[in-house]
């Protein structure tokens, strides 16, 4: 099962190929040049792409209006603008941390003068004193992440423009934990998303699940709660352990590795700005079988790692999936 992450609309049967094709580069690489064809063809029947892509459609065009300042419920406003800024702040801190300790001070000074440019919490009138339009919180977090996309490795990256795409994307991370936008049966738009993974789900059957991004939220809590077996769970560019931003917005509390999880492999990439606190394990309890996330970091080419693909073409990620696949 495959569990994608942050974006817009998706056409799920070709991005199943995708990354089957993606995993099948990996599984070369890894050795397993015996599986490839079956990667593209006899397996893309047995492989499910969890597409929630269009749960976010109706509302994003709320969120597009609410991002350009205009009619947006207040509190709701200040409840958006209040977790964005705290999953940006913890974003761009993690990548300046991770570049001073490599030495990468032309990155560092990036994330600095973004991080300066992030309003002190609590803040809510400008410095004159005067209250800011509703949409300004974003505005300010549009330019910090813009600002930020010019650090090396991400700089002139075609899959965001400019910042504010990008936090309209990241801002699925908050909608989704906000657990509200019910639909008419009362189904907040969270619970609808995991219905998706799990709908049809056989729990007789061994399941092996590769998630990324905000899928591997969404991944974490719904297994939370299976029955089925699930030999391996992969997550890939997670922001699980991004602080109280997302670690203590979980449930259940306190977080732990769900309980039919086998083995947990997460992989990040230290280019991946979405990844907050990449080691899961500091942050994750392992489960009574004392199971807990073990991970890894990989390193991959182009001005934009943080796209499933990417990570599915490596050797480290493919591999052990692979051999799961052959059990």
């Amino acid at each position: 099962m495959f569990v994608h992450g942050i974006g817009g609309l998706r056409d799920a049967a070709a991005q199943r190929r995708e990354w089957l094709t993606a995993l099948a580069v990996g599984a070369r690489q890894a050795g397993h040049a015996d599986v490839v064809s079956g990667l593209t063809q006899g397996w893309l029947a047995e492989t499910r792409f969890v597409d929630y892509s269009d749960l976010f459609t109706d509302a994003d065009a709320q969120g597009g209006a609410s991002l350009q300042g205009t009619g947006a419920d207040a509190l709701d406003e200040q409840q958006d603008a209040e977790f964005m800024t705290a999953f940006v702040r913890a974003l761009v801190s993690e990548v300046d941390r991770q570049a001073r300790e490599r030495g990468d001070r032309r990155t560092a000074a990036v994330a600095e003068d973004a991080l300066a440019q992030l309003p002190c919490t609590g803040e809510e009138d400008d410095e004159d004193g005067e209250e800011q339009g509703v949409g300004e919180p974003f505005r300010v977090l549009g330019g910090v992440l813009t600002t930020l996309l010019q650090a090396p490795g991400l700089r002139g990256s075609a899959q965001w423009a400019s910042g504010l795409p990008l936090l309209s994307h990241l801002s699925q991370v908050g909608r989704y934990l906000r657990r509200r936008e019910a639909d008419s049966t009362g189904r907040t738009l969270d619970a609808r998303i995991r219905d998706r993974l799990l709908g049809g789900t056989d729990p007789d059957r061994p399941l092996i699940v590769v998630s990324h991004s905000l899928g591997t939220v969404v991944a974490f809590e719904a297994l939370s709660g299976y029955e089925g077996r699930v030999p391996l769970l992969v997550t890939l560019g997670s922001p699980l352990a991004t602080g109280a931003a997302v670690l203590q917005r979980l449930r259940p509390q306190p977080p732990r590795t769900p309980a039919r999880v086998e083995r947990w492999l997460n992989f990040w990439d230290r280019d991946d700005i979405v990844v907050g606190r990449p080691r899961l394990e500091r942050w994750m309890q392992p489960n009574a079988s004392g199971v807990a996330p073990v991970t890894a970091r990989v390193d991959s080419e182009g001005l934009w790692v943080h796209t499933a693909t990417k990570y599915l073409r490596q050797a480290a990620v493919a591999g052990p999936l692979v051999e799961a696949l052959k059990k």
